[in-house]
């Protein structure tokens, strides 16, 4: 999130604006095949569960336009476009990711599933390659905390959906269950880098994304936000206590 005209957080620390674009690339192409190990280290497994309600309470259905953004690996928009055709038929589903290698991780998943209907666009979250009131909904999954600015990209999902379009996000967020937070905190900030080291091969990524959560802002102050870029009618629901939240909202 940005903490002055200058510089933005990446982790714990402050760096030019300019540079966290390039440094958040970095850690994603580092990750990007091993990317479901990254989300299980993050959650314990739980981010798969996460995910499936997070579809759910989408409701996705045939015939409507859905943007992915920070989506590259398809994860989200497997799911949707499976409840899709299971509700009878296909979904416009686009993905649209920053990093290439993300992107490219996606193509190839896509691939060998067979799936066919997903169109796969890089771009950024900030200047969305998308035409205005052109989605039904805009999805965005454990994405929007590695951008530099926040509520412009908040504002780019309200100028892509329709009038009546849905916006929902899913990112690990500030626990609020009593006790599960300081296991959480000692979990993320001291044994996920030292297993990401092991398992991974890159301790630095994932202590980037542990603090990266810790600077994120808590579930109230992000409704807030949401409200600001003009969407209404903002709800939230926390998951395993508040590891992870959903925040959703519509274009009215």
């Amino acid at each position: 999130m940005t903490t002055d005209t200058n510089t933005a957080s990446f982790g714990y620390r402050d760096v030019p604006e300019a540079e966290k674009e390039g440094l958040v690339r970095e850690v994603f192409s580092s990750v990007a095949k091993r990317y479901d190990l990254m989300n299980d280290l993050m959650s314990g497994g739980v981010h798969r569960i996460w995910k499936s309600i997070f579809v759910e309470w989408l409701d996705p259905r045939p015939g409507r336009a859905y943007l992915d953004v920070a989506g590259g690996t398809g994860d989200i928009a497997f799911r949707i476009g499976d409840l899709a055709r299971a509700r009878g038929g296909e979904a416009a589903i686009t993905v649209c990711d920053i990093n290439a290698d993300m992107l490219g991780e996606g193509v190839r998943r896509a691939e060998a599933k067979g799936e066919r209907a997903i169109e796969w666009v890089c771009g950024d979250a900030e200047k969305l390659p998308v035409p205005d009131a052109s989605m039904d909904a805009y999805t965005i999954a454990f994405g929007i905390r590695n951008v530099t600015h926040i509520q412009t990209a908040l504002e780019e999902a309200r100028r892509v959906l329709k009038p009546g379009g849905r916006f929902l996000c899913l990112e690990f967020s500030r626990v609020e269950a009593p006790g599960l937070d300081a296991i959480y905190d000692i979990y993320s900030m001291k044994v996920l880098p030292r297993i990401g080291g092991m398992v991974a091969g890159d301790a630095e990524a994932y202590r980037y994304l542990a603090e990266s959560i810790r600077r994120f802002p808590p579930q109230n102050a992000f409704a807030k936000m949401i409200e600001k870029a003009g969407l209404s009618r903002v709800q939230v629901r926390n998951l395993t206590g508040g590891i992870a939240a959903m925040h959703s909202a519509w274009r009215i």
